[in-house]
């Protein structure tokens, strides 16, 4: 039995989100067909995650080095400890996001921030950081209406460019299914919207 852990960042209604069908897709699919699993489901806009900021930031400092922290500090030190212990616990991990604006939703920003912990996800060392939760089988299930594998577009993309960045320096190289485009060409949306669901179900199956 594997754990997997399926995160979705979007809060827009499934009709209106491609992201949250991809989602669904995902999800639906890889039950179906590996009951035996254990799947946990995280919608990050329902987490209401505070700011990753100093306040955090001190926090995780303090702990680490076994120094006093406050009532304030404790606070979002376990919340932000809770999420990596789900992480690290998941063997197979999903993350469902749009493009909005040239880069992520903000509460994925935030989670990453939480997760992204030197001496747990990756370390130093004189040749550069090591990733060390390189195990991890992690899909990333991503939407854009416009035409972001090509320039002039591609350069302005930041949402699965910066996620897989974190990725890579945790030392995971992730699977992904795209769907783009279907806001460029009204004409062909329904199309590549349906395509890339079949694409979805097809990754469910083989994850």
């Amino acid at each position: 039995m594997s754990n997997i852990l399926c995160i979705k960042v979007n809060d827009r209604p499934v009709e209106q989100a491609v992201s949250v069908q991809m989602y669904e897709t995902f999800v639906k699919t890889y039950t179906e067909l590996h009951p035996e699993d254990h799947i946990t489901e995280l919608d990050l806009y329902k987490e209401n995650l505070p700011y990753y900021g100093n306040t955090a930031i001190t926090a995780l400092y303090k702990e680490n080095q076994g120094l006093e922290i406050t009532t304030e500090e404790k606070t979002i030190f376990d919340l932000i400890n809770g999420y990596l212990t789900q992480f690290l616990a998941a063997d197979k991990i999903v993350f469902a996001f749009p493009l909005w604006n040239y880069t992520a939703p903000a509460p994925l920003t935030t989670y990453l921030s939480y997760l992204a912990q030197a001496g747990v996800m990756f370390k130093y060392t004189a040749e550069g950081p090591i990733g060390l939760v390189g195990d991890k089988k992690v899909m990333l299930l991503n939407a854009r209406g416009g035409v972001y594998s090509s320039e002039p577009m591609a350069s302005l993309e930041s949402a699965l460019r910066f996620i897989k960045a974190n990725l890579n320096l945790w030392g995971i190289t992730p699977q992904e299914v795209i769907i783009e485009s279907h806001n460029a060409f009204p004409d062909r949306s329904s199309a590549l919207i349906e395509d890339g669901l079949q694409e979805t179900a097809a990754a469910a199956a083989k994850f």
